[in-house]
């Protein structure tokens, strides 16, 4: 059975004393001993503070993006060896609104997965169709479009590093959400990709998250389903009683 994983990706939100608050109730409520994995991205200006408030929690610090090189002149960029630095244990790549408002392309998204992984970083590659693309009946495409692209030509042991969340673009931040069965039917599809492109153990131990408008009131359901493992949540995680509350739904499905 696969563990499950919820991370909290805070987006560009929260002040440094927020972001220190939050970390320091989530870390609190989960010291040791959760039954789930549990990770929070905050943004990369407030990773030191973050993670210092986590302190000896079980809950693991993520970052919300990163340039595959280790260091040059690339102003403006973080690299993995500065999320190193800081104790990153998982990056999030190929993010809707990176592909969709910043344009970054799947052959991206392949090269930031390569080099985290080198770096020992865990990424959690995203994918997922827009509005347009489910009404017009072209979800399985676009997700294995961007499955292909996104993880090219992963060796067996790098994917094995990988997370990857579904995501559809529709259900990001509109308060709509995904029935259980239309994220199941994408999930079930993705572990089917893997399995043809690797082997049925590699597919069963990889865990895919679902994410978009996931709540206390709806991460049972969707958890209930076989093939989704836990949760990439965005506005839920921005307050602790809500990120806690898709927690233990997780751990109670």
């Amino acid at each position: 059975m696969r563990r499950p994983f919820i991370a909290g990706n805070w987006k560009m939100n929260l002040s440094r004393a927020d972001s220190q608050v939050l970390a320091q109730e989530l870390a609190k409520e989960l010291a040791a001993g959760v039954e789930c994995d549990v990770a929070i991205c905050p943004p990369f200006v407030y990773l030191e503070t973050v993670r210092t408030a986590l302190g000896a929690s079980s809950i693991s610090l993520g970052a919300q993006d990163m340039y595959p090189e280790p260091a040059g002149a690339f102003t403006g960029e973080i690299s993995p060896t500065m999320l190193l630095d800081l104790d990153c244990q998982y990056v999030i790549l190929g993010h809707s609104e990176r592909r969709h408002i910043l344009g970054e392309t799947d052959e991206q998204v392949y090269i930031k997965t390569c080099s985290a992984i080198a770096a020992g970083i865990k990424p959690i590659v995203c994918v997922g169709e827009t509005l347009a693309d489910r009404q017009e009946g072209r979800t399985a495409d676009v997700v294995k479009s961007q499955f292909e692209g996104s993880l090219a030509a992963l060796e067996e042991s790098q994917f094995q590093q990988v997370t990857i969340a579904y995501e559809p673009v529709w259900a990001i931040g509109t308060g709509e959400v995904a029935t259980p069965d239309q994220a199941e039917e994408v999930h079930a599809d993705l572990r089917t990709l893997i399995q043809t492109r690797y082997n049925t153990q590699i597919a069963e131990a990889t865990r895919i998250q679902y994410g978009g408008s996931v709540k206390p009131d709806n991460v049972r359901d969707l958890m209930g389903q076989a093939n989704i493992d836990g949760a990439l949540v965005g506005g839920a995680s921005l307050a602790a009683d809500s990120f806690l509350g898709i927690v233990r739904g997780a751990i109670a499905h």
